[in-house]
C-alpha cells in the first residue's frame, strides 16, 4: 500500500537567496515611499498655497508605483541569469 508521494523537497541556492532578499527590502523601501509621498501630498493639498508641492508629492508617489514592477523584472531576469530559463521564481508570497 502507498501513501502518497514523499515530502516536497524545494532546492534554493544561497546565491538565489540572498537575491530574493535584496530585491525584497529594495521592492518594501520602495513601498514605503510610495505611501510617504502620498501622505505628505495629502497633507500639502490641505492649503491652498501648497497645493502645488502636494501635487509634485503625488507625482513623485506615481513614478514611485512604476518602479514596483521594474523591480520585479529586473529580479526575473537576475535569477533567470543564474538558474535558467525554466525556473520557476514566482509566488503567491511575492512582492
Amino acid at each position: 500500500m502507498t501513501t502518497g508521494p514523499g515530502p516536497l523537497t524545494i532546492h534554493i541556492g544561497r546565491d538565489e537567496l540572498i537575491i530574493r532578499r535584496r530585491y525584497e527590502v529594495l521592492s518594501i523601501v520602495n513601498d514605503i515611499f510610495v505611501a510617504l509621498w502620498f501622505i505628505v501630498g495629502s497633507v500639502l493639498f490641505f492649503s491652498d498655497s501648497t497645493t502645488i508641492a502636494g501635487t509634485w508629492c503625488f507625482l513623485a508617489g506615481s513614478v514611485e508605483l512604476l518602479i514596483r514592477p521594474i523591480i520585479r523584472l529586473s529580479r526575473r531576469v537576475h535569477l533567470t541569469r543564474i538558474s535558467g530559463p525554466d525556473a520557476s521564481y514566482e509566488s503567491s508570497q511575492d512582492f
